[in-house]
């Protein structure tokens, strides 16, 4: 897939689509490369862009809301997550976060309890290129913890409502030394989250409220942006023995 890019407007292709808005219509060449310059039929320029990251993000089909890439950020950083490791998900919703994973090279197995999310979490691993790395699986993880157990992941991230319930069981999903990460965007299903960590004897049990603000620079000054507080939610981190 490739980004064509035209001012403020984005569209992602794959070789050989065609794109038709009311700047014209071009064929995406089968040879196309990240930094061309393509033309529509009336002379309207595009760039053609590899996608990252944030333009994946804002460009898949979304089950409701995602993880933000700030939260994914500190989920990377604290458990130090990297290519070559084994993660064990559950939430996957839109599948943000297992995309990025899968783009660092990450193997990922990851749980999601509505089928049609699956689904579509699926199509859009297709669109990250990562389904060799994601294995989108239909079903409730607290189903499958005993066929689970003593797998040897390096972390387990959750984004669901009985993480809690979960995060006992990580001494048996996680390697020594592995990290567990619970997203909530409430206070209750993040204090519920620590207790259970500290009851299955999990260390480094660390709690983080994720706050994000844009700045606004013009001529009258410098100063935060009046746009909301910038929220997203609670990120829950602790470590197996």
């Amino acid at each position: 897939m490739i980004l064509l890019v035209h001012g403020d407007r984005e569209y992602l292709r794959a070789p050989g689509d065609e794109l038709h808005t009311d700047l014209g219509m071009l064929t995406v060449p089968e040879d196309v490369e990240a930094g061309q310059t393509l033309e529509t039929h009336i002379g309207e320029e595009f760039l053609v862009r590899e996608p990252r990251g944030p333009d994946l993000f804002n460009h898949f089909e979304r089950t409701g809301a995602p993880m933000m890439p700030r939260d994914i950020g500190l989920i990377v950083g604290h458990t130090g997550v990297a290519a070559g490791e084994r993660v064990l998900d559950a939430g996957t919703g839109t599948g943000v976060l297992s995309a990025y994973l899968g783009r660092l090279g990450v193997d990922v197995t990851t749980f999601e309890r509505d089928a049609e999310f699956a689904d579509v979490a699926r199509e859009n691993m297709r669109l990250a290129g990562v389904e060799q790395r994601v294995d989108v699986r239909t079903g409730d993880i607290t189903d499958e913890l005993d066929d689970l157990a003593d797998s040897g992941f390096d972390a387990l991230t959750l984004d669901t409502e009985n993480a809690p319930e979960v995060v006992r069981h990580a001494p048996d999903l996680l390697v020594t030394g592995g990290y567990v990460a619970v997203y909530s965007p409430f206070v209750e299903g993040t204090r519920a989250a620590v207790e259970a960590a500290r009851e299955a004897g999990l260390s480094d049990v660390e709690t983080f409220e994720t706050i994000q603000r844009q700045m606004d620079f013009n001529d009258r000054g410098s100063r935060p942006s009046t746009a909301g507080v910038g929220h997203t939610g609670y990120l829950v981190f602790a470590r197996n023995e």
